[in-house]
């Protein structure tokens, strides 16, 4: 073949590949700007999506994101900002532009919840972190990060629930805050599902329970006693006996003056341990997590099966009453295993840390009944995707109705875990691919234990009230059976 013959070929060869890339990037552009896409839905918006995470977080450093952001997952911890929620990390464009995203589809019309809250004096919420508002004003400004009240750290914050909660309804008032759209907050209790009673009852109690100088009732019980009285005098109380109203109770001893008296109502409760079965249950109320206290493990940085050295770890009171005297048989049983760590422990030396290390460093973390039937622990485990051993006969879990522990989490009776041998030989039973799986789950659904604001979806505040959604479907069962006989009003 002659050499001129030879040139159409060498040039078809280096067009065909060029003409191929120009179309690409061609129908690439079209498709954006028709909106029109060859590909699934989903992928399509996964592209849009992580190109505007990209143009976000390469224009950071000139154009700061201003939504505040939450997060217990522990790096490059800002002070303030830790204080307020116990581990948190700065500002996250890719999850503010996540928020953004949702705010602009969110229609309160169609939300899951619609919540009147009480205007309580600050007294009962905010004021009890020392947050002093200017002359009526009831709330803080929760768009601005510098306005945000902090709320104490340590062992406090496990039972914060409340906080979160309040904080979010006030969030769903602004459109300066990105959030999802599961509860919003409505002005008129006539339009509401659900009454929100705004009281920090734990911080109450932890902070306020004991008597101070020539006190004879304890700031605690006077507002018990003072939110009791307003409820009973409030028509949206009066209208169904308190049952469509939701009270926070998270730690064991709080709201414990005024239970009684208010147990008509849905509590939002860590357990029923310290309940009696007519006032708290699992018919009305909502079993919600504790806030964990050490850091969340990123899932990208979590130890596989064989990093993970210690077969089984413990750390924490030993020496408890009631159900908790389990512990101290266990502790005899395993304290001098090989691989097995468990000791007493505390949050004071660097506790927190040190319990932290030592559950990402283990493939298997004991949740053990103590005082009561739960514990910060369980939800420690799971940030730190320790498969959780539960030895609590009488636990009830968050969430548990859309979510099944057993597919990550190992469950022993109680009258086993004390028999010699049981237990460890259970565990070292089970194999690295069994263990994967309950470790790869566990990634999986710790973001929906994470307390953070703004709230984002399928987090902890976002499960608590698609919780109260599902439950109230069988509150408004028993309103609606109670109207059968009732006259109808006359206007």
């Amino acid at each position: 073949m002659s050499e001129k013959s030879r040139l159409p070929s060498r040039f078809l060869f280096f067009l065909i590949p060029i003409s191929m890339f120009f179309f690409i990037i061609s129908s690439v552009s079209l498709l954006q700007l028709g909106n029109i896409s060859l590909l699934p839905g989903s992928v399509f918006k996964l592209i849009l999506l992580n190109s505007t995470a990209v143009y976000l977080k390469s224009n950071v450093k000139s154009e700061p994101v201003k939504i505040p952001f939450f997060s217990s997952m522990a790096s490059q911890i800002d002070t303030k900002a830790s204080m307020r929620s116990g581990g948190v990390k700065c500002p996250n464009s890719e999850m503010a532009a996540i928020g953004k995203q949702k705010r602009e589809n969110c229609d309160h019309n169609r939300a899951l919840l619609r919540v009147y809250m009480y205007d309580l004096p600050p007294d009962f919420h905010f004021g009890l972190l020392a947050w002093k508002g200017k002359a009526n004003q009831t709330w803080p400004n929760v768009d601005d990060l510098n306005h945000i009240p902090l709320y104490p750290g340590g062992l406090n914050l496990q039972h914060s629930i409340e906080y979160w909660l309040t904080l979010d309804l006030l969030a769903s008032s602004t459109p300066k805050v990105a959030r999802p759209c599961s509860a919003v907050r409505v002005q008129n209790s006539s339009q509401a599902d659900i009454i929100f009673v705004p009281f920090f009852s734990s911080l109450s109690y932890n902070r306020h329970s004991k008597l101070h100088g020539k006190e004879k009732v304890s700031v605690n019980k006077m507002l018990q006693d003072r939110l009791v009285q307003f409820l009973m005098g409030q028509h949206e109380w009066k209208r169904y006996g308190g049952r469509d109203h939701l009270i926070v109770a998270h730690h064991p001893n709080s709201m414990i003056d005024a239970r009684k008296k208010l147990g008509s109502a849905m509590f939002i409760l860590a357990d029923f341990g310290r309940y009696l079965l007519e006032i708290a249950n699992l018919g009305k109320d909502i079993i919600a997590p504790y806030k964990h206290v050490v850091r969340t493990i990123p899932s990208g940085k979590s130890a596989q099966f064989d990093e993970r050295p210690i077969l089984v770890f413990f750390q924490g009171a030993i020496y408890r009453k009631d159900g908790g005297v389990i512990r101290q048989e266990l502790y005899y049983l395993l304290r001098d295993e090989k691989n097995v760590h468990f000791t007493f422990g505390t949050v004071r030396g660097n506790g927190i840390n040190k319990a932290s290390h030592g559950m990402a460093s283990s493939k298997f973390c004991l949740n053990i009944a103590g005082d009561t039937p739960s514990s910060n622990r369980l939800f420690d485990a799971i940030v730190s995707h320790c498969v959780p051993v539960i030895i609590s006969d009488d636990i009830e879990l968050p969430f548990e109705d859309v979510l099944d522990y057993s597919k990550f989490s190992v469950f022993v009776r109680a009258s086993d875990a004390v028999k010699k041998g049981y237990l460890l030989n259970l565990l070292r039973s089970i194999e690295r691919d069994k263990w994967t799986m309950m470790w790869e789950r566990l990634k999986d659904i710790a973001p929906q234990f994470e307390y953070q604001y703004p709230s984002q979806p399928g987090d902890a505040v976002d499960m608590i009230w698609k919780a109260v959604s599902r439950k109230r479907s069988s509150v408004q069962f028993t309103l609606n059976r109670k109207k059968r006989y009732r006259r109808p009003e006359i206007h």
